[in-house]
């Protein structure tokens, strides 16, 4: 578990802070909801505030509470439905034998009862199902595959006599509901002082458990939640919105025949072929050539006949792969094992060697070999249309909700997004700088939700998309993409280069409102500080003399 909450594998439990447990107390009564009614309300306070956020994100967070046993467990679930009316006739009443299976014996239900309950609990993530609590006896272990889980009540003095184990409890809970995003999310654990204690003793496992204030006023544990600011009566939306067209892909790759690759004239350096024991010769390790890991080992004898042709497909496919090619196999096959026999090492080398299949496995022949197939193959078949047309349109104001890693972020009065988010220190300055600007209507920063970007062709010569980082409304005329950048790498001109051409294409697409670009570093930012938006204009200009 420890492992996983680092590696934000599952959610993240938070608890109370000291200052929001201590408005909680157990009253005086001897009826079990009157006693813990402070723990169930701040439970429900949580749980309305996540389902409200996560609903933007059309999933349905779910509240978990656990008794001690069934007569209390049926108490709650009837206070919770007189109580609540979120959660009239939208509980689900579990009963547990006392090592979390599903009780036929106490609940007095039959076999076919069971399967529907059983059922039930696993499809109470769906909006099609109408509960929206669970609320058992000890906690459930069969048949678990509920996600949704953002918020657990505990009501249980667990110990360790009960064979329960904390992390048991809480992964109730962890699973998470999102996939496909990094963004970190968060499980509410509330519970009595004993239940809470309980808790905490995995703190001793090293479990990091992050503590903060609870309750009315304060904000939902949610992942960071990036969306139209519709609710914001200060923003004319309708003015702020901002409409991107979409061209047509000026770069592709056309599907040439590999029998014109030249082998013999790539323009590479040759690898050193080096000499290997037997003992050397014996294991043949492959690895991925970015990553470093491992692909497969084989291990040869020495007194067998070798086999060189499944090491040549292996790098065959395995440059296919990377170039999403689905065609020309058996020439590409032939072309690679020419280059490895004659070209490839600073010799001629026999393909049915030990020796030679062990220096293939080599990190510096691998990726020669592989990098410079792929290099050559995109010089071939990687062209350019040479115009594009407009087929559609981005209209910002449609971007739907979607969460984010949770950082540092700006609230905005100037943009159609509720948060601004800063990946690095310069974007938060950058957005702070166009806050303050009196020239411009309106401005976003375009996350992927957007889908605004722009085919280039990478360093590798590779078929690549680009994400300009902002988009800037100066005028109902005029539109500026900008970029900024604090160090450069090898792709920030071609990125340029191809951003510009992106402007002169739809310029010459549409007349109505006038594309332009800005390049941003952050030297330059930091040491002439613009005041306005005309200013940047005027000031940078890299990329754009003398033909750039």
């Amino acid at each position: 578990m420890v492992e996983a909450i680092s590696q934000n594998v599952v959610k993240h439990p938070v608890l109370p802070d000291s200052a929001s447990r201590a408005k909680l107390s157990e009253r005086q009564s001897s009826k079990y909801t009157e006693k813990y009614a402070d723990y169930l309300n701040l439970g429900v306070e949580e749980w309305r505030k996540a389902y409200k956020e996560h609903e933007k994100l059309d999933k349905k967070a779910i509240l978990f509470v656990m008794t001690d046993d069934t007569r209390n467990c049926d108490d709650v679930a009837e206070y919770l439905e007189a109580t609540y009316p979120d959660f009239k006739d939208a509980v689900l009443v579990i009963h547990t034998k006392n090592n979390g299976e599903i009780s036929e014996a106490a609940s007095g239900k039959k076999k076919e009862d069971l399967e529907k309950l059983r059922k039930q609990s696993n499809e109470i993530d769906s909006w099609d199902s109408p509960f929206k609590a669970i609320v058992s006896v000890m906690m459930l272990k069969e048949g678990w595959d509920v996600k949704n889980v953002t918020t657990i009540v505990g009501l249980c003095p667990y110990s360790a006599k009960s064979n329960i184990l904390p992390e048991q409890t809480l992964g109730r809970g962890l699973r998470k509901m999102y996939s496909g995003y990094d963004a970190e999310e968060y499980v509410s654990v509330v519970g009595t002082d004993a239940f809470m204690d309980f808790v905490e003793s995995i703190q001793s496992e090293g479990v990091e458990l992050e503590h903060k204030a609870m309750g009315e006023g304060t904000q939902p544990k949610t992942p960071i939640i990036v969306e139209i600011d519709n609710e914001n009566t200060k923003k004319d939306i309708d003015n702020l919105d901002i409409e991107i067209p979409v061209l047509t892909p000026r770069v592709y790759r056309e599907h040439k025949n590999f029998s014109s690759l030249d082998t013999g004239h790539f323009g590479y350096k040759k690898v050193e072929y080096k000499t290997f024991s037997i003992e050397e010769q014996s294991e043949i390790v492959f690895k991925d050539i970015t990553t470093g890991e491992i692909n497969h080992i084989t291990i040869l004898d020495s007194g067998a006949v070798t086999d060189y042709r499944s090491v040549v497909g292996y790098f065959t496919r395995v440059i296919m792969k990377d170039l999403r090619l689905v065609s020309g196999y058996d020439v590409l096959y032939g072309k690679v094992k020419y280059f490895i026999q004659d070209e490839l090492f600073e010799k001629p080398v026999d393909l049915d060697s030990l020796s030679t299949l062990r220096n293939l496995s080599e990190l510096e022949a691998s990726k020669t070999l592989v990098e410079t197939f792929k290099k050559q193959i995109n010089v071939l078949t990687v062209q350019d249309r040479g115009d594009a047309k407009i087929h559609d349109t981005i209209k910002l104001r449609k971007t739907r909700p979607f969460v984010v890693k949770e950082q540092r972020y700006i609230i905005p009065k100037k943009s159609i997004f509720n948060k601004i988010i800063g990946d690095s220190n310069l974007e938060l300055q950058f957005t702070a700088f166009l806050e303050d600007c009196d020239d411009l209507i309106s401005y976003v920063k375009n996350y992927m939700a957007v889908h605004f970007k722009i085919d280039y062709v990478n360093a590798k010569g590779e078929i690549s998309n680009y994400y300009p980082d902002f988009i800037v409304k100066k005028s109902k005329k005029e539109i500026f993409i900008v970029e900024t950048k604090g160090l450069e790498d090898l792709d920030v001109p071609l990125k340029m280069e191809r951003l510009k051409q992106w402007c002169v294409d739809i310029n010459k697409a549409q007349s109505e409102i006038k594309y332009d670009y800005i390049f941003v570093d952050e030297e330059g930012f930091d040491k002439y500080q613009p005041k306005s938006f005309n200013e940047l204009i005027a000031g940078f200009r890299e990329y754009k003399e003398q033909g750039r």
